[in-house]
């Protein structure tokens, strides 16, 4: 079943930068009426600026129940409800379990986790007075792990389970839930990462196809506004990264462990000496946005 989201008011965490914000402009140029949810107000603000006077942000903290309750309940107030969440907040460490700071792992759980938690909780009785949709952006990494990503892997494969366990809940309300699936998006959280570790740069050069796919953030954004308007169980980005799905659990994903086995064996050691010499476990800007927001490194 599809719907048309013109006049519908859509709230999105993460809606400062990246696919959050292409998001919001796809939709918001399809008619819909964005709630622009996040971090940081000042790049919120402009977002709301740039998409115009229908739209409204709201600084939360997705990791913080009573936070995004406010922001929900913010956005019920001045829009009038809520028919679609997209639940993109999200960060991603770097490192391997052996070198992992244990509060990186731990935060990654609770943004890309958590979070998805928190959001789906606070918004779900307006979502079913609307019988709307809520979207749940994972990661191809859910279903195709790689070393050096294991706090990623993790969280975005419980966010899947999460989506798919909704799902089965409140079908009976009306309500529709998806996970969305990218891969590696032309992201400033890519090419952060990207600079700060060679080590990660050569790794998804030598990915099997598709894994290795690069897609941009306009189609990105198009990709999920397009499952919105199709209240889709799943949406992949680009859409061959479905093949990775379905193989997870045959012999080729074996074939896969295999065939990047050696670049791993010697990798791994590699990045595990950059990311000590870097001394942390998120990009500069995610790691500043926490200390802001937390007190703590």
């Amino acid at each position: 079943m599809s719907m048309s989201v013109s006049g519908k008011v859509v709230l999105i965490t993460g809606a400062a930068r990246g696919i959050g914000a292409q998001t919001a402009r796809v939709l918001a140029g399809r008619g819909a009426r964005v709630s622009l949810v996040g971090l940081e107000p000042d790049e919120l603000e402009a977002m709301a600026a740039e998409l115009g006077p229908k739209h409204r942000w709201f600084e939360a903290d997705v990791t913080d129940p009573a936070s995004i309750e406010a922001a929900v309940s913010d956005t019920v107030t001045t829009m009038g409800g809520i028919d679609v969440v997209i639940a993109n907040a999200g960060v991603a460490p770097f490192g391997t379990v052996r070198g992992h700071d244990p509060r990186a792992f731990t935060k990654t759980v609770d943004v890309n986790l958590n979070g998805v938690f928190h959001t789906a909780r606070a918004a779900l009785p307006h979502l079913i007075d609307r019988r709307g949709y809520l979207l749940a952006v994972s990661s191809l990494s859910a279903f195709a792990p790689i070393g050096g990503m294991a706090a990623y892997t993790a969280s975005k494969a419980g966010c899947e389970a999460l989506a798919s366990a909704l799902h089965s809940e409140v079908a009976h309300h009306g309500v529709a839930v998806g996970s969305a699936h990218p891969s590696w998006i032309d992201t400033d959280l890519v090419r952060d990462v990207s600079s700060d570790l060679p080590t990660f740069s050569e790794m998804r050069r030598r990915l099997p196809w598709p894994m290795r796919s690069t897609t941009t953030v306009e189609r990105c954004g198009r990709a999920l506004a397009d499952g919105v308007r199709r209240r889709a169980r799943r949406v992949y980005v680009p859409r061959s990264i479905m093949l990775m799905h379905w193989l997870r659990n045959v012999p080729a994903a074996r074939f896969t462990g295999l065939l990047m086995r050696p670049l791993t064996r010697r990798l791994m050691p590699k990045m595990e000496r950059e990311v000590a010499d870097l001394g942390r476990s998120f990009t500069a800007r995610n790691q500043q946005l926490n200390i802001e927001r937390t007190g703590t490194d």
